[in-house]
């Protein structure tokens, strides 16, 4: 039982030092909880697409793939021309705030299908992901033999706790964010992180 606990333990830290780190991801579901919008499915999302791509790495598949470095690179090229396309899209909104982008108000199912797809992407498409959740973590895994899966379940935990504190937790700055002029410096920031990542996989691919 002990054992059992450690490794639970030393998997949610060891997630969550991995997810806290500033990235495109992060800073959209950000967006979306200050915005209230889509956010019970956007943290369902990348909690449970971490949930699977913690399990693929403890159960080996990061091996199978880093011996094929050319898939790895196409994904790099993909995720970083998106992050440069969403970057631009956020810079965009911070210059022409007037074509209704800023608004929190409202869920509409167009708003709704737009932020899903947006998550699943930034979340596939992105090789850091992949680099961190399935190679890293499982690597860090592996060397917990029998307890790899005690060790990926607190990992999985991390990631579920982290997103929804982030996601719901982000309504309680709607009060500080109401004014157009803040909305306009989150987009600020999120375009200068997305774009420097984008940057920086295109760079590296």
């Amino acid at each position: 039982m002990t054992n059992a606990l450690t490794a639970a333990a030393a998997g949610f830290g060891t997630g969550l030092s991995l997810i806290v780190a500033i990235g495109a991801q992060n800073a959209f579901v950000l967006r979306q909880g200050i915005r209230r919008d889509a956010v019970l499915a956007v943290v369902g999302i990348c909690a449970l697409s971490d949930a699977v791509l913690i399990a693929l790495g403890v159960g080996g598949v990061g091996a199978v793939v880093v011996a094929y470095p050319q898939a790895l690179t196409a994904v790099g090229w993909i995720g970083g021309a998106f992050l440069l396309c969403y970057g631009a899209l956020a810079a965009r909104r911070v210059f022409r705030p007037g074509d209704g982008a800023l608004r929190a108000e409202g869920d509409a199912a167009g708003s709704r299908r737009r932020a899903v797809l947006t998550c699943l992407a930034l979340t596939w498409l992105n090789p850091h992901v992949y680099l961190d959740t399935v190679f890293l973590l499982g690597s860090i895994a592996a060397h917990r033999g029998p307890m790899r899966w005690t060790f990926g379940l607190g990992a999985a935990t991390a990631s579920l706790c982290w997103f929804a504190a982030l996601g719901f937790g982000a309504r309680a700055l709607s009060r500080f964010l109401a004014k157009p002029s803040a909305w306009r410096v989150l987009d600020g920031l999120v375009a200068a992180t997305m774009i420097a990542l984008g940057a920086l996989l295109l760079v590296r691919a």
